[in-house]
């Protein structure tokens, strides 16, 4: 679901991030088809997978939820998202820049650090799970919001040290690991997946099926998931990059609008088979003597990536959660580290990087993150995704409703109010309504971008007036 906004950083690191891409550097379509299906069958699939069955999802509710949701999702890259990146051909950063002023971009990139580093934590989380597997180290359970144990604190620490040390180096040797892990990430899953399924009995479609069935109570603390709490969550787990429009960064080398398809690869190779996988590895551990006395006594089994894999295919599992919270983890804290040096630009990058991680391994201690990274995701991407909103209401109706585009660098203006105040009145008002209503936050993004953009209009005609 995750990092494809760290795709810029793949193909020309700190080039044209002040200017737009020239035609000499376009890709074609086959550059992005390995970049979303890598960037998307990463470590939080591991997790997010299992906790579909912790919301007692039915089959028809997961599997056609995600057919369709991950549809929308390429859907709207496609038509939402490209059209504007090979037509203007800058970063989120600078384009943001010249609507929103250099000053208000500060706190966006505030937000945008600090919810990479909880990212990045949950990763820290899944990577601690397979080293802890040799050690014997008790797993962080659902409902755990704490660290349960010294042995988890010190694992935790090692791998996010490790971690910080790799991002601090710089993204190229980390990019080429990843690239060369994905394709190999990407078979362990199809693999687990398939050995799950037939642990399980599973010999035909119906079979399969049958696995959900009609769904069940969810655990405790989970809310129930529908079919409709699939769908949008599927759509919207990555908001912040599509409608969010942080993948215009990425999409600004692509030759053609076409090239926006190719993030189907992501979806249906990472939301769709890695996360159907991941279901059936912990559908298979609850059907075990352990998960079997642990409801026994009372308690909820772990949603612990580790143990999972380790189960199903033995050490290539450990190697491969291992790799897949890793090559997540590092590109999320290098980017935050990005973040986070655009506010203190004096600051050294390998400085920023190293307490960015540190940040990052901190959250990691708190197995929160990772249990509830359904509910995380969901508000990352409700908190990201009207600022794209600010930027495609405005790439198609300034000149409808008279207004100046790139209001803050036409009028040398450090603070564009009328962003700032479309995008807290349309968070403010939809996540109240979330919270008060017991609404499940994803139903809200798409409303609440289409909310900060007809304000953001209307702000700026006052504004402009003035």
């Amino acid at each position: 679901m995750e990092n494809s906004a760290g795709l810029q950083t793949n193909t020309h690191a700190g080039e044209f991030e002040r200017q737009p891409v020239p035609s000499s550097q376009f890709k074609d379509w086959r550059k992005f088809l390995g970049m979303y299906a890598g960037e998307h069958a990463a470590g939080t699939e591991f997790v997010i997978g299992p906790l579909f069955l912790t919301a007692g999802v039915s089959a028809f509710g997961l599997i056609v939820g995600l057919l369709l949701g991950n549809f929308l999702a390429v859907l709207t890259w496609r038509y939402i998202t490209t059209p504007i990146a090979t037509a203007e051909r800058l970063t989120l950063y600078f384009k943001l820049e010249k609507i929103a002023g250099r000053k208000l971009v500060t706190g966006y990139n505030l937000a945008n650090g600090l919810l990479f580093c909880f990212l990045a934590g949950a990763m820290i989380t899944v990577s601690a799970t397979a080293v802890g597997i040799p050690f014997d180290m008790p797993m962080p359970a659902l409902t755990d919001t704490t660290p349960n144990s010294l042995s988890w604190v010190l694992v935790v620490l090692g791998v996010g040290t490790v971690i910080s040390i790799v991002a601090a180096k710089g993204y190229d040797a980390v990019s080429k690991f990843s690239n060369i892990a994905a394709p190999w990430m990407v078979m362990v899953f199809l693999i687990a997946g398939i050995v799950a399924a037939k642990r399980l009995g599973v010999e035909s479609f119906s079979d399969l099926w049958a696995v959900w069935g009609t769904g069940s109570e969810p655990f405790p603390g989970q809310i129930k998931f529908t079919f409709w709490h699939v769908l949008f969550f599927a759509w919207f787990c990555n908001a912040a990059m599509h409608l969010g429009m942080s993948d215009l960064s990425v999409l600004r080398y692509a030759d053609k609008n076409s090239v926006g398809w190719m993030t189907a690869a992501g979806m249906y190779v990472g939301h769709f088979m890695a996360w159907i996988s991941a279901c059936l590895m912990f559908a298979l551990y609850l059907k075990s003597p352990e998960a079997a006395a642990i409801f026994a006594s009372g308690g909820l089994p772990p949603v612990a990536p580790g143990p999972l894999a380790y189960e199903v295919v033995g050490i290539a599992g450990l190697i491969c959660v291992l790799v897949a919270g890793w090559t997540t983890a590092n590109p999320t804290i290098y980017r935050a580290g990005l973040a986070f040096q655009a506010i203190f630009p004096k600051s050294s990058t390998v400085k920023v990087t190293m307490v960015t991680g540190g940040i990052a391994t901190i959250a990691g201690l708190f197995p929160a993150f990772a249990m509830k990274l359904l509910d995380f995701v969901a508000v990352y991407g409700f908190i990201l995704a009207p600022i794209g909103a600010v930027i495609f209401f405005e790439h198609y109706y300034a000149d409808r409703f008279g207004l100046k585009k790139d209001y803050a660098a036409f009028f040398k203006v450090q603070f564009n109010w009328a962003v700032l105040l479309a995008w807290l009145i349309s968070m403010a008002v939809f996540y109240s309504l979330s919270v008060y209503q017991g609404v499940f936050l994803s139903f809200f993004t798409l409303p609440a971008w289409i909310t900060c953009g007809v304000l953001y209009l209307l702000f700026s005609k006052t504004l402009q007036k003035k």
